[in-house]
């Protein structure tokens, strides 16, 4: 079930809310927990053993850690409870492509491939497992207690707000509002604007230029003009799918009483490479800082080695998006090298970047590192990049002429003045509030809540992007 589906609009969702809000205080984890079970049960009933398994693992490691005051067993406990989250989540995403590579590496030299069978991915389990690794960490650094009620853990490990593709939420961030949360009107209502924002962000803009991504990925010559149109669907649909995701999440999260953090904040528009990742899905960003980065040393140990441990951890960040490609192991080296180069840049004392130059480059560079990201092989990502450096032509192709459509111009065009109008906040902030800008402001979410409701009857649901991850 996804959050932008009939059966989620119309019957989960007012469910839930009418058994939640009658519920009494105590009682409203236990009602969480069990909605959310059902909620992840209606995607594979069988992948809600493994949710609940890593729930039994991380409460009960916890517990078991902070009952060993110090010494190396506290150590190797941790160490065994972060390798056996580890061990499922390399199983799940990295055994196809291990295989597939072995397999082809056989075939070069004559060997006879080994027959496999392949691995289903559960949805969300790269997001639950580190949320189990933070908690087990954190517990490990004395920085939370370990919480001895499992129905409050279980609740917090499946919320359905953001158990599939995040917000990645860390214990420490919901621990008191699990013990004791308020669901009034004023939070309910900002938290239903803010679900309709979302839903309006994802179906209206991101569901709306998927076709245009498809058919430009699927070229196999594409010229200037349909690798760029491709790659520039490709970098909306991805943020406004997401995103979206991250402002539903947020809004579910609000109507019951938890104030979960933003995940992202104008990242087109950042400054620098850097920037782009203090903008870019802030809790994976913050959860890599601060549990790979930092204990690798961070950038205290030279020069080299910050640059060695940035190369790292974005590769490892990378790796987290897929095994079904190396191609997103590339995307994390390249902005790993990228923010190398940048850290260099400034540490060398180099003239200074025009804000107006630095923005662009930024956002080229992370529009050329999406193309990677995107395309399902390296094979394919070689043909966009011949695109997009002009070596198959430069007018629009037939294929491509043919896709477009004007929906497709409307939901580009859309999608970049939303891209854009928040750099221009100061100025409109500045404006005197009309009536018709405050009856504005007021009605849209409901008018494009509305409408991607009447497009999701009429085109069904689309699962969002970061259900594969």
């Amino acid at each position: 079930m996804v959050f932008a589906s009939l059966e989620f609009l119309t019957l989960f969702l007012p469910a839930f809310l009418v058994i939640y809000a009658l519920s009494p205080q105590r009682a409203r984890n236990f009602v969480l927990l069990v909605g959310s079970w059902l909620f992840y049960s209606w995607l594979k009933p069988i992948y809600l053993l493994l949710l609940v398994s890593v729930t039994v693992v991380a409460w009960g490691g916890g517990l078991l850690i902070e009952q060993f005051r110090a010494g190396h067993g506290r150590k190797w406990l941790l160490v065994l409870l972060l390798t056996a989250n580890g061990g499922v989540l390399c199983w799940y995403k990295y055994a196809n492509i291990l295989v597939s590579t072995f397999n082809d590496i056989a075939a070069m030299g004559g060997a006879m491939p080994v027959a496999w069978e392949r691995v289903a991915l559960p949805a969300g389990l790269s997001f639950f497992v580190l949320q189990a690794v933070s908690y087990l960490v954190d517990v490990y650094r004395q920085d939370v207690r370990a919480e001895r009620s499992f129905i409050d853990f279980a609740a917090y490990k499946a919320m359905f707000g953001q158990l599939i593709a995040g917000p990645i939420i860390r214990w420490a961030w919901v621990d008191k509002e699990m013990a004791h949360r308020t669901m009034d009107w004023e939070n309910f209502c900002l938290g239903a604007r803010r679900f309709m924002v979302g839903m309006s962000m994802k179906v209206l803009i991101a569901d709306t230029l998927a076709p245009v991504v498809d058919a430009a990925f699927a070229l196999h010559q594409p010229t200037l003009a349909d690798a760029w149109i491709g790659c520039g669907a490709y970098t909306l649909q991805l943020f406004f799918d997401f995103a979206g995701y991250s402002a539903m999440a947020i809004g579910l999260g609000l109507m019951m009483g938890f104030h979960l953090p933003e995940n992202f904040n104008h990242p087109y528009l950042a400054r620098s490479i850097q920037d782009f990742w203090r903008r870019w899905h802030l809790s994976l960003s913050s959860w890599i800082r601060d549990y790979l980065y930092i204990p690798m040393g961070g950038n205290r140990g030279g020069v080299w080695k910050t640059y060695r441990n940035l190369l790292l951890t974005m590769g490892i960040a990378g790796l987290w998006h897929g095994g079904e490609s190396w191609n997103f192991l590339l995307w994390g080296l390249a902005h790993g090298a990228a923010l190398a180069v940048a850290r260099a840049w400034n540490s060398n004392g180099l003239p200074a970047v025009p804000v107006w130059l630095s923005r662009i480059l930024t956002l080229l560079f992370v529009m050329l590192a999406w193309t990677i990201f995107r395309a399902t092989n390296f094979h394919t990502a070689l043909n966009m990049y011949r695109g997009q450096f002009g070596l198959n032509g430069v007018g629009l192709g037939d294929a491509m002429m043919f896709t477009l459509r004007p929906a497709h111009y409307l939901a580009a065009a859309l999608g970049i003045l939303c891209v854009v109008l928040p750099a221009l906040q100061p100025w409109w902030s500045s404006r005197p509030a009309t009536r018709l800008r405050v009856f504005w402001s007021a009605l849209w979410p409901v008018a494009g809540f509305l409408l991607a409701y009447a497009l999701i009857a009429s085109r069904g649901a689309v699962p969002f992007l970061y259900f594969q991850f």
